[in-house]
């Protein structure tokens, strides 16, 4: 009975406890029906589909923009390599190049001035002269008496005069000048076309150099650009004049080229000589902030000085001086009050050590020096060592020999074309330049004055192949056969051939305008000539030829 009444209370307690509405459940849903559930699987089983298919989908996405980055890298390192072969090849040939110019410009370089035995090569060269009628030695002859000759005797009267004035003018600025701080000045010297006697062009102008030097206690360092020191090739045939005292050694300390501390002190030097005030060095004509040699401060200290002089010694003349050009600070003009003038330059250059090289501040009526890099780099001339070759020259050539009368003739046809067409590149100093390489590489009877017309060919030849090429040598610069009587300096004869022509290898308008110029004067010369020539009869002429 106990254990019977245990059993139905516990069945009831059971009962209690598991009745719905006894503990009713918060979160707590109908049992949902199979239907429902399955197609809430199927929805969950779609949308994982769906992702997996996302998911996929990126994948394949990220595999074909890392396979695209794969394809670039290599296409990348394929052109890098492809460039590497291309710039090896490319540097393979340049170096080729440059082996076999180097090598071209080697055996012109040796062979520039052996010129006197190539009267083959000159006979090719002279495409130009095709269809030229060149005039006969009478034509030439008469030419020469008639419009050239009788200038020497005006030449030479004019040379004394202007020497003369040009000498006493230079007194009174030395008169003017401090001799305490302004530069000392030395005598003139005549230079040029006037002093070599092959000007024929009128007006005639005498070109005069005055060569200065510094107050004590200083003095001039020179230094050109076949020194040693690396020089870019447009400032070939220029250097720099450093201003210095004459007790600095500026090769052999560096206390100027060296920031010594405040603590050390320069044996060679005390700390008073080695820092010049700025307005010291200006004084000395010098650039701002340097001691290089400033031209165009040179030009307006030597303007102000010839009117200081001429102001003293003008009372003595019954002319006129007056500067003729602004261009060309040193071209002074004298005038008569008859209305008649005379020109001439006085230009201040720098001797270069003991040698008769000077430092030339400025070209007047040239375009030598039409670029100058800078107003601190001073040009190179030879003339004093031109003149001097051409005088030792004549000494061995026959009597009457023709080598002035070549250039007198090609200076008139080539100032008279120019006059028709306008100026070109080319210059009378090119003229000149040429005639000196034949006088140094032909022998002396062939200037005999009989073969004026050989001669003038061979000038023109000479000029047309230059033209050609691109290449006219200065005479003087890299030139180790200049005779040793000159006393010319070793430095130039061994530094590298300087080509006038260079500035006329990028200016390709100028050059242009240059060989036109020369194949129009070819085209001209016998029209020039037979202008001022007189009239020879034709029986004569052919007399001529047949001897």
């Amino acid at each position: 009975m106990p254990v019977g009444l245990f059993r139905v209370c516990l069945l009831v307690i059971t009962a209690i406890v598991n009745h719905p509405l006894f503990f009713p459940k918060e979160n707590g849903t109908v049992p949902e029906s199979t239907e429902e559930i399955i197609q809430k699987m199927k929805e969950r089983e779609e949308s994982l589909r769906l992702e997996q298919l996302r998911l996929e989908q990126e994948i394949a996405d990220q595999e074909a923009t890392q396979k695209a980055l794969e394809k670039a890298a290599v296409v990348v390192e394929e052109s890098k390599e492809e460039k590497v072969r291309w710039d090896m090849w490319t540097a393979l040939s340049m170096v080729i190049f440059l082996l076999i110019e180097l090598w071209r410009q080697d055996f012109q370089e040796g062979n520039w001035q052996d010129i006197g035995g190539e009267e083959d090569d000159m006979a090719v060269l002279g495409k130009a002269f095709k269809g030229v009628a060149f005039p006969d030695k009478a034509v030439l002859a008469s030419f020469y008496e008639k419009r050239i000759l009788g200038t020497t005797a005006d030449m030479a009267r004019m040379r004394e005069m202007v020497e003369g004035f040009a000498d006493d003018l230079l007194e009174a600025l030395r008169s003017v000048c401090n001799r305490d701080a302004d530069m000392e000045v030395e005598d003139c010297m005549g230079v040029g076309s006037m002093y070599e006697n092959w000007r024929v062009r009128k007006p005639f102008v005498c070109d005069l150099i005055v060569p200065f030097a510094p107050p004590e206690p200083y003095c001039f360092r020179c230094q050109t650009w076949c020194s040693g020191d690396s020089f870019p090739p447009d400032e070939q045939g220029y250097g720099t004049i450093k201003v210095c005292r004459a007790d600095e050694d500026v090769t052999g300390c560096i206390c100027d080229k060296t920031k010594l501390g405040e603590d050390m002190l320069c044996l060679l030097h005390s700390q008073v000589s080695s820092t010049r005030p700025s307005s010291e060095m200006e004084d000395l004509l010098c650039f701002k902030n340097t001691q290089y040699l400033d031209a165009d401060q040179v030009m307006k200290w030597f303007q102000i000085a010839v009117t200081k002089a001429w102001n003293r010694i003008s009372h003595k003349y019954e002319f006129d001086l007056s500067f003729s050009l602004l261009d060309s600070p040193g071209a002074l003009k004298i005038k008569f009050k008859s209305g008649k003038s005379i020109a001439f330059n006085l230009t201040p250059v720098v001797q270069y050590e003991n040698s008769d090289v000077y430092f030339i501040s400025h070209f007047p009526r040239s375009s030598l020096a039409a670029d100058v890099p800078s107003s601190t780099h001073w040009f190179l001339t030879f003339a004093v060592y031109e003149r001097r070759f051409i005088q030792l020259v004549s000494k061995t050539l026959p009597a009457n020999a023709c080598h002035v009368s070549c250039l007198q003739i090609l200076s008139f046809l080539h100032g008279k074309q120019c006059s028709l067409t306008g100026p070109s590149g080319l210059t009378n100093y090119h003229l000149k330049t040429v005639l000196l390489h034949l006088l140094q590489a032909c022998p002396s009877q062939d200037w005999a004055p009989e073969k004026l017309e050989a001669r003038l060919q061979d000038m023109l030849k000479f000029l047309e192949k230059c033209l050609h090429e691109k290449k006219l040598y200065h005479f003087f610069i890299g030139n180790e056969k200049v005779p040793a009587e000159l006393g010319f300096p070793i430095i130039f004869q061994r530094a590298e051939p300087l080509n006038l022509f260079r500035p006329f290898v990028l200016r390709r308008d100028i050059y242009r305008k240059m060989v036109d110029t020369f194949h129009e004067m070819l085209r001209n010369m016998s029209a020039l000539i037979n202008e001022y020539t007189v009239h020879i009869p034709l029986a004569h002429t052919n007399g001529i030829r047949k001897e």
